[in-house]
């Protein structure tokens, strides 16, 4: 019971980070800052309106959106869906994760929305220190306790995928939300990336004493559509991120959790070197099928993983040292690849 006190309280107010490497392990490449106190009312509304406006019509001007739901095995996992354009976008994804909304006819077999039923997003806006408010309904507090985590994973994870925002503040009715009133999770400080998704601790590690890395694996639904859940392991102190990412997707998802390894066991690593922008990583052979081509889910995993550990943009993939190397789905991955702006576009 302290150990999950610990990670309730730990993981929202951001402290992992602060108590583990303070390197940059998930996607901002910056330590996290400590806010101020924030403002209320009427006071930051007025001033934060035209910003938020600005962002979302600057950021996308595509109707393919990402939203994040939970699927059949209770994960929260991002879904892109191509949605109606609006001014607003960010607001947009949240309204389409209200359960028994529009979204419903959109999601995949054994998807679901958290947001519960009749929850409305009165207001979206975001502050100069990249903190986005969201004004909910009182409709929003009508949550299953079982879910609450699950609610605050998704929507901070959903609307820091925008590059202006980094942390996020809950309201109801125009009041701040000071925690959560069916577990008590606290909320008296903004929410961020760091809080984890689908949280878990390594056998070996220490609650204290670890670093959080998020790792892609797979998973499949009912109807054979595949698609990538992020997973959040607290592992051993290090300083080196991107080497614990990489073994951590060697050594594969926990096994009763039933998501899907990306990487064979026997794969090896040469060496992960770090430059400018961009972090190479170059396997052995062993990476390689039969048809001496690469796993492209694989590839992929590794890019997603590193790209939101690191806060590098471009990842480089070589077999030893070569860099001509074609994946399953008959991709060249000569050439650095950026992480894909849309994760798991959804099948019907």
């Amino acid at each position: 019971m302290k150990h999950q006190h610990w990670i309730r309280s730990a993981a929202i107010a951001g402290v992992i980070a602060l108590l583990t490497t303070g390197c940059s392990v998930l996607g901002t490449g910056k330590k996290s800052d400590i806010d101020a106190p924030p403002k209320t009312g009427a006071e930051a509304d007025m001033k934060t309106t035209s910003a938020a406006v600005t962002i979302d019509m600057i950021e996308d001007n595509s109707s393919q959106m990402t939203v994040y739901v939970k699927d059949a095995k209770g994960f929260v996992a991002p879904l892109s869906l191509g949605l109606p354009k609006t001014v607003s976008v960010a607001k947009t994804t949240l309204e389409y994760m209200v359960d028994g909304g529009p979204v419903t006819s959109l999601l995949p077999s054994g998807f679901g929305a958290l947001l519960p039923k009749g929850t409305k997003v009165i207001s979206l806006n975001v502050t100069p220190d990249k903190r986005a408010i969201v004004d909910f309904s009182k409709e929003f507090l009508t949550y299953d306790q079982q879910n609450e985590r699950k609610i605050l994973e998704a929507i901070t994870w959903n609307l820091t995928n925008f590059p202006s925002v980094e942390k996020v503040q809950l309201r109801v009715d125009g009041k701040d939300l000071k925690e959560m009133p069916k577990g008590k999770t606290p909320l008296d400080t903004p929410l961020a990336r760091s809080m984890g998704i689908n949280l878990e601790k390594a056998e070996d590690a220490e609650f204290g004493q670890s670093t959080p890395v998020t790792l892609y694996f797979l998973n499949q639904n009912d109807q054979n559509y595949k698609y990538y859940v992020p997973v959040t392991r607290l592992v051993k102190r290090t300083d080196d991120v991107a080497k614990a990412v990489v073994d951590q997707l060697i050594k594969g998802p926990d096994q009763k959790k039933g998501l899907a390894a990306v990487l064979n066991a026997t794969t090896e690593v040469k060496s992960i070197k770090p430059s400018e922008g961009l972090i190479t990583v170059d396997f052995s052979s062993k990476i390689l099928g039969a048809d001496q081509k690469a796993s492209a889910d694989a590839l992929q995993s590794v890019i997603l993983s590193l790209t939101e550990n690191t806060g590098y943009k471009q990842v480089q993939i070589k077999v030893d040292g070569a860099v001509k190397i074609t994946s399953t789905d008959s991709q060249n991955y000569s050439k650095p690849v950026t992480r894909p702006a849309h994760i798991n576009p959804a099948k019907l």
